[in-house]
């Protein structure tokens, strides 16, 4: 079991359609009965999370805790990541990686779906309290809307699962099912895909692609294995690429296997994996999100890189 000093919970009060605010009490309730040392600070709007994380006071045995869905846990990873580059860069680097534990009362909770985390906020928070940590990889992307880099702990889409994402954004119904409507409507437009070119490690692919991604964890979307393989501690990231369908039906199809992790079975579709990944735009552009965080919407390159042992993953399998 891990030893903890404090446990600092930030949560995001909107995440899961408000139902996280509405926990608040709960959590309260049974981490003061844990007898354990907590603050819980709670997030007013975007970035919040990330500020919190990368400056509260927080010591070697606390645990920085995300309480949300993937978007606070990928604002969370960035503070923590970004106090121990500035702790490096000033000559104090930390002498293991920051503790990192997750409740998911949010919508999508995919990268906590990858470690088994569960979304029972009774089971979530003993595992938080009774689990040993587990040191596992992060993320980092370059490009975009942030040249300097964004760290990311579940994913990275480009082209049609992060235009099912703005497309879903669009939908008064804020559902779980916003996604497949989502993807519906994409499937119904059938735009040409762009060419792009993949460059990772010693290899290289260049394919009009519709989908690729490039994943630490195995599901993004709520219920899409992009990476069904993906390991979280391996020093690697997973690719999976699709190349341009002829047919509707055909991404349909493909598609539906998503749901399963079996996308393997189908022709056109690549699995890989890899350390650092370049990627460039050779006609068309590539519309690419980060933890669901949007990187670009008609990009050109893109530098994609593990971070291997980057995080302390409290009840991580």
């Amino acid at each position: 079991m891990a030893q903890i000093s404090k446990l600092w919970i930030i949560l995001n009060p909107i995440a899961g359609k408000g139902k996280a605010e509405k926990l608040k009490p709960k959590i309260e309730k049974i981490l003061m009965e844990s007898g354990y040392k907590f603050e819980i600070i709670v997030t007013k709007g975007p970035g919040d999370a990330l500020l919190f994380a990368r400056d509260l006071p927080v010591g070697e045995n606390d645990i920085t805790v995300a309480a949300g869905g993937d978007g606070t846990c990928n604002e969370v990873v960035n503070g923590l990541l970004k106090r121990a580059e500035k702790a490096q860069q000033e000559g104090t680097p930390l002498t293991s990686p920051p503790l990192f534990g997750i409740l998911p009362i949010g919508r999508g909770n995919d990268f906590s779906a990858t470690p088994g985390i569960p979304e029972n906020v009774e089971k979530a928070i003993s595992m938080l309290l009774n689990s040993e940590p587990h040191i596992i990889d992060a993320g980092l992307v370059k490009g975009g809307f942030f040249p300097q880099g964004r760290f990311f702990i579940n994913g990275i889409g480009i082209g049609f699962d992060t235009k099912v994402g703005f497309e879903a954004a669009k939908l008064k119904i804020k559902s779980g099912f916003s996604y497949a409507i989502g993807a519906f409507i994409l499937i119904a437009r059938y735009e040409p895909s762009p060419v792009i070119q993949i460059k990772y490690d010693d290899k290289e692919a260049t394919l009009p692609a519709v989908l690729v991604s490039i994943v630490n964890g195995k599901r993004m979307g709520g219920s899409f294995y992009m990476g069904p393989k993906a390991i979280l501690d391996d020093g690697l990231l997973d690719l999976c690429y699709v190349e341009h369908q002829k047919s509707r039906f055909s991404l349909l199809k493909i598609l539906s296997h998503y749901t399963k992790g079996t996308q393997d079975q189908c022709k056109g579709v690549t699995f890989d994996r890899g350390k650092k990944f370049n990627l460039f735009a050779l006609q068309g552009g590539m519309a690419a999100h980060c933890d669901g965080e949007t990187i670009c919407y008609d990009g050109k390159e893109l530098e994609i890189s593990c971070i291997p042992s980057a995080i302390k993953l409290i009840g991580a399998k």
